[in-house]
């Protein structure tokens, strides 16, 4: 594996900051950046419900405040399924494709299917791969190239999402990148795997040996605690919950020692304080240098 330059930092929770008073999404930017977080990612998890003009007046008060923008599809996404799912999964991600180009949200993270309509696994993958290709189609034809597609790794045994798949999507399809929930790999192995150092460093040379460090600049990434059953992920927990993991310390160690670029997008219950806790984390381990600057472009 490759040592690269000095690494930069994002951090930032998966929604609106549940501590901001205003149920104006517009007021989170100069919220977060009050705290000195520099990244959010846009909740359209039920739905893509943003209009145009608002989309774009959050792209400006994200930029003017620092904050690097990403965006959660829907839920409601298997592009392994029935022909009548696929079609609603697709038009849910071009809709999320078109509110990031709006918003100038760098990336669209979606979990990409199950299993259980497809003979095999490798045919749902199979699947996955085929559909994306035609959402990419969609999103070159709108102009909106700038947005990567980031299909994430899952906590559940029953969804398309291993880290190996994650990567084999990403080499497939042009525009797409991994996006690493290192909470999920831990539910998916039933707490055998982000137990350690060398664990974190298997999944980022993995990225790098199968797709190149371009995947690594930067790498998108959810962490929170978890809680996991037979079946994989059950609930997310507070990163001060000591009964779950994994610990973030081991993340950010090998995010430092290896010199990776990392959006770290908060899924605690508490979602900006854990990011926050985060930030913090890496500071010590990393140096200040390594927190990107809040200013605009």
């Amino acid at each position: 594996m490759g040592v690269l330059a000095m690494p930069r930092f994002w951090f930032g929770p998966a929604g609106k900051p549940i501590t901001l008073k205003s149920a104006d999404i517009l007021r989170a930017p100069s919220f977060l950046r009050e705290m000195g977080l520099n990244a959010m990612e846009y909740e359209a998890v039920r739905g893509v419900n943003i209009r145009e003009d608002k989309a774009r007046a959050l792209g400006s008060e994200a930029k003017a405040n620092g904050i690097k923008l990403s965006l959660h599809a829907p839920y409601y996404i298997n592009l392994a399924g029935r022909r009548d799912v696929v079609e609603r999964s697709m038009r849910n991600l071009r809709e999320s494709i078109e509110a990031s180009h709006w918003m100038g949200a760098y990336v669209v993270v979606f979990h990409p299917g199950y299993y259980k309509d497809a003979p095999s696994k490798r045919d749902a993958l199979t699947k996955v791969i085929e559909n994306l290709k035609s959402v990419t189609e969609y999103r070159d034809q709108i102009g909106a190239k700038e947005v990567w597609l980031g299909p994430e790794t899952t906590g559940k045994t029953s969804q398309v999402g291993s880290l190996e798949e994650i990567i084999e999507i990403t080499s497939e399809v042009e525009g797409a990148r991994p996006v690493v929930d290192f909470a999920h790999l831990y539910a998916r192995s039933g707490g055998k795997y982000i137990t350690s150092r060398e664990d974190v460093l298997e999944v980022i040379g993995l990225i790098e040996k199968k797709l190149g460090s371009w995947a690594l600049k930067p790498l998108h990434i959810h962490f929170s605690k978890i809680e996991y059953g037979k079946g994989g992920e059950r609930e997310h927990h507070t990163l001060t919950e000591e009964a779950y993991g994994p610990d973030f310390k081991y993340v950010c160690n090998v995010l430092c020692e290896v010199g990776v670029d990392a959006v770290i997008i908060s899924e605690s219950p508490v979602l900006e304080q854990d990011a926050l806790v985060m930030l913090n984390v890496c500071r010590e381990l990393c140096g200040e240098k390594c927190i990107v600057e809040q200013t605009a472009d």
